[in-house]
């Protein structure tokens, strides 16, 4: 069973670095817990007790306005982290996450984390270089969402969309993400009749086809035009 869970930390980013004895060390400190789909992991204000990684399904990180209204951060899937900020840190959550399909969580308490890593350079030096690519990757989404216009924001979420979570098909790439136009609407940060439009448009031009919650890019580089 430790071999297997070796392996599987081979595979995630933060971990794929490291050398088995360090890989070792990991996995006597990761729990894994099976989650139902819609269950609520933690919510944004909660204690940052731990970070995470996905091993099986898909999560949501989200935030809720004053008003109710969600802003979707990011959808994480297999091999993803999450919760990674409150390291270090003793801060909570500064976001909700809420798993989107029955899912395979692997957490690690923070606290046994900074201990370890206190003994070990190695593991420390790999987890700052990915937790700021990680910071990068955020300060590029600000920068879209504040100077895009909603269209080229429409296609670049999708695009991303289609890289973490796409399957090539003879029709073009399908995403293999169960989200209305709400959700499109809430991880772009407009309204939903707005995000409806560009998609109209989208799928008008022949760069997309949608079917209820189901789509499919059947043009990525005039889809990718479209974010100049």
């Amino acid at each position: 069973m430790k071999k297997t869970t070796v392996e599987y930390l081979k595979k995630i980013p933060v971990f794929n670095g490291l050398n088995e004895e360090d890989l070792e060390r990991i996995s006597k400190i990761s729990i894994y817990n099976v989650f139902q789909k819609g269950t609520v992991m933690f919510m944004e204000g909660d204690p940052g007790e731990a970070f995470y990684f996905v091993k099986s399904g898909k999560v949501k990180i989200y935030k809720t306005a004053f008003d109710g209204r969600e802003h979707i951060f990011t959808i994480i899937n297999e091999g993803g982290v999450f919760a990674e900020v409150t390291l270090f840190n003793n801060i909570p959550y500064p976001a909700s996450a809420e798993v989107l399909e029955d899912s395979e969580i692997g957490m690690i308490k923070n606290k046994d984390l900074e201990s370890l890593i206190r003994q070990n350079s190695d593991i420390a030096l790999q987890i700052i270089k990915i937790f700021s690519k990680k910071l990068f990757q955020s300060q590029q989404k600000v920068k879209e969402l504040a100077l895009g216009d909603t269209y080229g924001r429409t296609a670049q979420t999708i695009l991303k969309l289609a890289k973490e979570h796409g399957v090539e098909t003879q029709n073009g790439i399908q995403l293999k993400l169960d989200l209305s136009r709400q959700d499109l609407a809430n991880m772009i940060g407009t309204a939903r009749e707005t995000v409806s439009r560009a998609l109209s448009q989208f799928k008008k031009d022949g760069l997309i086809d949608i079917n209820g919650k189901k789509m499919i890019i059947k043009d990525k580089a005039k889809l990718q035009d479209s974010i100049n």
